[in-house]
């Protein structure tokens, strides 16, 4: 069990009722980039009126919405620390994620360099061009003064504005009340482009930094706005953000990686792609999901993840709802805001989640809980040793966005209300009170009762998470999409496969991956690092040839596969399956009928809900 210390329990509180602390100096950060070019930012943080005794100065061991350890301290060095009349002070190195600082008169001035080189929601991107930081992978702290302000002044190349959460203040200062909000405020600074608008009384503002034209980012803009009304709707309205503002950070540079991190009153959305095509589409589904979450998860909050703790790995039992709940709604976005046809969702996003729930091994053997419980060692957790994940494990993403699906169409189906309802009805009761009110974190049997109140059927909602959530039994998905009208269905139905992607060599052999678990390599007693020489006769080539060969044969054919394992060389006898993908499509584009009844129910789920 975690212990909760008074100061950590402050730091669960949202803005509008923590508690500054009284007459306490502010911690205050300066950080500066002489050195950019080279992925490098210098950053100064003086404490005051401090208590007698040493420093303890630390850097986070994880970041607020990812929940394995990152060890952010392994990019700081340079370390130097002085008291208020510049003298030098000693630094102890007591453990690998902080610093001692012994002997100050009240004061320590503790500078550091920080090497950062990945753009992305976890960590600190540093060029010449820009820097995109995530707080906890930049600034360090004092264990003791959680609760004390902090101001943060950024010296800025040229050219370059910031792109943040914080509160603005006078002379280029950007302020947190205490060290929670610092470091949920993710900063982007670089030459900004900006796009702002108000939307139901509250102020939207997207700071981009992109390679693109102004009319790219219009029309990009433009699309953001669709989906923050379909988003609004669902819950009568937006959240209560803090300074009145919610800020989308979206760095689309080249040397951007792939992410999106949810915060309380902002977004950092990263992606090497540009705003154009499909790849604005794909932009765009990030930043549909990660706004959704400043309803879900940042302000309708699972109890085992309060309060943040920066030191440790955090786990939550119920991230399929606030990461899986939160990836359906935002697919659904996409299509309610117009984004998508029906087509294109049943292709591009029902397939792939109902192919991944029905076909992997891994939610018929465990729980969505399971999963969730899983997310310190796979939400970009690195580790170097193999792992059987493919075979025991989906991502909480899925088999909750699943789970969600399933569930309202079920009530749309059986109980004539929906998950829109069942949102809104968890909002007013642990989401919304948090703008006026001490936070009401969530459990597990919450959603239970919530779900029991919305269906007004409390042995639905018991059986729903004993089969589902804490279970792992599967979801009916032909029988839940077909009163929309969509069906379910083999997608090379007749075709053989061996179960498994192959690693092409050069040398025309070919290298095996974890191998499924049912599979007919699996079955045929063939494992991941074995090298594959021949296939009934042949080299592995290359992948056409393998289509090929596959194509002269037919499910329970049995194919001589010669392999070296380990070192070993021997012939093993694989008997073709057929291949179990599975894909949804519309009766429309199966030639099916539709009816008028299948139609509304589809319009219903499907269409954009905003009004005006």
């Amino acid at each position: 069990m975690m212990r909760k210390s008074a100061a950590l329990l402050l730091l669960s509180l949202p803005l509008a009722l923590s508690r500054p602390a009284l007459a306490q100096a502010p911690v205050q950060y300066n950080v500066a980039f002489p050195n950019a070019v080279h992925h490098e930012a210098r950053i100064t943080v003086t404490f005051r009126e401090l208590p007698a005794g040493p420093l303890q100065v630390r850097m986070a061991r994880s970041s607020p919405g990812r929940y394995a350890l990152h060890e952010f301290a392994k990019n700081v060095y340079d370390v130097q620390a002085t008291d208020s009349k510049g003298n030098a002070l000693a630094v102890g190195k007591p453990d690998p994620y902080g610093w001692t600082v012994a002997g100050h008169d009240g004061t320590v001035v503790f500078t550091y360099t920080l090497f950062g080189d990945r753009t992305d929601g976890t960590y600190a991107g540093i060029d010449s061009r820009h820097a995109h930081l995530n707080m906890p992978a930049t600034l360090a702290y004092a264990q003791g003064l959680e609760q004390r302000p902090a101001a943060v002044q950024f010296q800025l190349p040229e050219g370059w504005t910031v792109a943040s959460q914080l509160k603005p203040e006078a002379g280029g200062t950007w302020t947190a009340p205490h060290l929670q909000y610092l470091m949920d405020s993710p900063t982007s600074l670089g030459p900004q482009q900006m796009r702002t608008w108000q939307e139901a009384g509250r102020t939207i503002e997207m700071q981009v930094l992109h390679d693109g034209t102004p009319a790219e980012l219009d029309a990009y803009v433009a699309n953001t706005k669709k989906i923050v009304k379909e988003a609004a709707a669902i819950f009568g309205g937006l959240p209560e953000y803090d300074f009145g503002r919610y800020t989308f950070i979206a760095n689309y540079l080249p040397q951007t990686s792939g992410d999106g991190m949810e915060h309380r009153n902002s977004t950092s959305v990263t992606s090497n792609r540009p705003l154009r095509g499909n790849e604005a589409m794909a932009n765009l589904s990030t930043v549909a999901h990660e706004f959704f979450h400043s309803w879900n998860v940042e302000r309708l909050r699972p109890q085992d993840l309060e309060p943040f703790d920066f030191q440790r790995a955090n786990m939550s039992s119920n991230l399929w709802f606030a990461e899986g709940f939160t990836q359906y709604y935002g697919m659904l976005l996409m299509r309610r805001a117009g984004l998508q046809t029906d087509d294109q969702f049943s292709q591009q996003t029902l397939s792939g989640m109902v192919d991944a729930m029905l076909t992997m091994p891994g939610p018929k053997r465990y729980s969505p809980v399971y999963m969730s419980q899983q997310a310190p060692f796979v939400d970009a957790a690195a580790a170097i040793d193999p792992n059987n994940r493919s075979n025991t494990y989906l991502s909480y993403y899925y088999i909750g966005a699943a789970n969600a699906l399933a569930l309202d169409l079920e009530l749309r189906s059986r109980f004539k209300t929906d998950l829109d309802t069942y949102m809104r009805a968890l909002w007013k009761e642990h989401g919304e009170q948090q703008n006026y009110a001490p936070a009401k974190p969530y459990t597990l049997r919450d959603l239970q009762r919530v779900l029991g109140t919305v269906s007004k059927d409390t042995a639905f909602a018991g059986q729903f998470f004993r089969q589902h959530i804490m279970g792992h039994e599967l979801p009916k998905y032909d029988a839940l999409l077909a009163p929309a009208g969509m069906l379910v269905r083999p997608a090379r139905a007749g075709q053989a496969t061996l179960g498994a992607r192959l690693q092409f060599n050069p040398d025309s052999t070919a290298t095996l991956g974890t191998t499924l678990l049912g599979s007919p390599l699996y079955q045929a007693g063939l494992d991941r690092e074995d090298v594959v020489l021949k296939i009934d006769g042949r080299k592995p080539t290359n992948a056409k040839e393998m289509q090929t060969l596959l194509a002269a044969h037919k499910p329970g054919d049995v194919l001589p596969v010669e392999v070296r394992s380990r070192g070993l060389v021997r012939t093993a006898s694989v008997t073709l399956q057929e291949d179990n993908t599975l894909e949804v499509v519309t009766y429309e584009q199966a030639k099916r009928p539709v009816s008028k009844a299948q139609k509304k129910f589809r319009a219903d789920w499907l269409n954009g809900k905003a009004k005006g």
